[in-house]
């Protein structure tokens, strides 16, 4: 796991401007760095050594050095591929999974990615085409963004290391702001920096002549295969057990993170590492602590835990923003961060359990609520009459259900999180931002894609599109790597996927629970209690925090800045928070994505 920047453009004193770019990712790649200056080619390495401790520095070069590479990731089935390069004439100089794309590249080209099983991100420039290859992983585990400014292309693990460049102009993007405020999570394909973007999940781009061409190589799909539940969950077992043994490839210490969740029981129970690591809050409710404590005694493994002081979390929220590259109000980001600093002080690779609710359709908002539920039941006479007594009245309980009942999904869900609705949002922003992308525009694309699958399919698509790609995955990477530790999510894998597409709708999601078929698997490994307790997810006491003076007086202080006026009507929020305080409303929530985005704009656009 390492760290990468670069770009192609000329500028004078290169190698001391990219050595600026590369200081600003020092915290991805502590052990050593790289550089390749070469005309209009820079290439920028910082390297976290975990294979191949003495011979895996970077940039790469194959044989003759016409190709040159830097990587960020882990490729798990590289042995594989390094033999059959082997044996079609290709010499390798190291033990790295780094250097099969090398060879990979020059044998296959850009098919070279499809055969990959890993997490990654890399660049490959060749010398004499003049010409860069790059690619992103299957799921979009490890991070790429780029742009063009300026007569130069930047690229790199993080935004923050195109800072230093005299080519980077920052400018705040006006239309990130308002659909950040629904999903929580820097959604759209251009940053929250003007001209720089993500390249998505499972694409690969080519730059050549100043041109550049991005396409998709891969697309998450499910193909449902009927099929004895027996045998559906030992192939689920097989396919965790084999993914997990592929994810301990390292030459350094290994552990696992342990919260009270299925997931990462699950992988640590087939790990059994030597440690395993869980933070929490003394806040009723928000730790999980206990609970790992004991499914670690039973496994007999040491658990590290800490109870997280409250005061320091909010004191570091300008930091971990930062960290972030763009602002993020996933509240478990904070926890995370902190869970990270305390295994690394013990292990430098740890196992995690991301991904296994969007395979396997994990998600409570996979199924009807309990009131919908309720609802639907009822005989189709007593609700033909809920539908007119909620024409009467739109805003009752019962009208809502009614037309919410009538709703395709494409209008009902939007992924995991939805904290402001557009109408909220377009009420408290100022003109300059309420000029943004719909959700509809957002979404549409990709249930287009969707058409023909049912409901639970298609939620689970576009979490696998969005909400796992831009959220989940996103905070993994960037609070793992503020502390120089590998993350590894063995549950979100080309051959976990093989097997969760084939898994009937009905033993992903159904009527007895969420994730159906993987939790029965889990019992081969986990007690009964573990396989079917329900995901708690980082819980933050953020609603404790937001009618505590001492915090609420810090939110107030930047609701009530010059800074905020220029995104927010400052009476709109502020009445927010009050009214929060006050215990009229429950928003907590909605506060934190807007104080999430002003800590942010102060870190970038303030400070900097």
């Amino acid at each position: 796991m390492c760290g990468f920047t670069g770009f192609i453009g000329e500028v004078d004193n290169a190698s001391a401007v990219l050595e600026n770019m590369m200081n600003q990712i020092i915290h991805r790649g502590p052990d050593s760095g790289g550089q390749f200056n070469e005309g209009i080619a820079n290439l920028g390495f910082r390297r976290l050594s975990i294979i191949d401790l003495a011979h895996g520095s970077q940039p790469l070069f194959n044989e003759d050095e016409s190709l040159v590479l830097i990587f960020n990731g882990e490729i798990y089935n590289f042995q594989m591929i390094r033999e059959d390069l082997i044996e079609k004439g290709h010499v390798f100089t190291t033990q790295t999974d780094s250097e099969i794309l090398l060879h990979g590249y020059e044998e296959y080209g850009s098919k070279l990615v499809q055969k990959l099983r890993g997490m990654f991100a890399f660049v490959i420039w060749d010398r004499n085409a003049q010409k860069l290859f790059a690619a992103r992983d299957h799921f979009g585990i490890k991070p790429f963004y780029y742009g063009q400014m300026n007569d130069t292309l930047f690229f790199g693990s993080e935004i923050k290391s195109f800072l230093p460049h005299p080519h980077f102009t920052k400018e705040l993007n006006k239309e990130a702001l308002k659909p950040y405020l629904t999903f929580q999570y820097p959604v759209l394909n251009e940053t929250f920096f003007k001209g720089i973007f993500k390249l998505p999940a499972a694409h690969h781009m080519t730059y050549e002549n100043g041109q550049l061409t991005i396409e998709r190589y891969w697309e998450p799909t499910y193909a449902p295969e009927e099929r004895p539940l027996d045998k559906i969950i030992e192939d689920i077992d097989d396919a965790v057990r084999e993914s997990v043994t592929a994810h301990t490839i390292a030459d350094v210490k290994v552990g696992s993170f342990l919260s009270s969740g299925v997931d990462s029981s699950y992988v640590a129970s087939v790990l059994r590492p030597d440690k395993t690591f869980t933070v929490g809050f003394s806040a009723e409710n928000f730790s999980e602590i206990d609970n790992a404590v004991e499914l670690s005694k039973e496994l007999d493994i040491e658990n590290v835990n800490e109870t997280l002081n409250p005061d320091e979390c909010f004191a570091d929220l300008g930091k971990i923003q930062y960290m972030m590259d763009e602002p993020h109000s996933n509240p478990s980001i904070v926890p995370l961060y902190y869970l990270a600093r305390l295994a690394r002080e013990h292990v430098t690779v740890v196992l995690s359990g991301e991904g296994a609710d969007e395979l396997f359709g994990g998600y409570d908002e996979y199924t009807d609520t309990p009131n919908m539920k309720k609802f639907k039941s009822l005989p189709s006479p007593i609700r033909a009459l809920a539908s007119i007594a909620g024409a009467v009245m739109p805003n009752s309980k019962i009208g809502g259900l009614a037309r919410r009942a009538k709703l395709p999904v494409e209008q009902t869900f939007i992924g995991q999180a939805r904290i402001f609705e557009e109408y909220e949002s377009a009420a408290i922003l100022t003109d300059d931002f309420n000029n943004a992308p719909s959700v509809t525009d957002i979404v549409a694309p990709y249930y287009k894609k969707f058409q023909g699958h049912d409901d639970v399919t298609k939620k689970q698509l576009l979490d696998l599109n969005l909400w796992l790609v831009d959220d989940i995955l996103l905070k993994a990477d960037k609070m793992s790597m503020a502390h120089s530790i590998e993350l590894r999510v063995p549950l979100l894998d080309r051959e976990m996927m093989d097997v969760a597409a084939s898994v009937p709708t009905r033993y992903r999601v159904n009527e007895e629970n969420t994730k159906y078929a993987f939790r029965q698997a889990a019992r081969e490994a986990l007690p009964e209690a573990w396989a079917n307790r329900k995901k708690i997810g980082f819980p933050v006491p953020i609603r404790h925090w937001l009618r505590d003076e001492k915090y609420v007086s810090q939110v107030r202080a930047l609701f009530s800045s010059d800074e905020a006026a220029q995104f927010f009507n400052r009476d709109k929020i502020l009445a927010l928070l009050d009214s929060h305080v006050a215990g009229t409303t429950n928003s907590q929530r909605k506060i934190w994505s807007i104080y999430m985005f002003l800590v942010w704009h102060n870190e970038y656009f303030v400070k900097q």
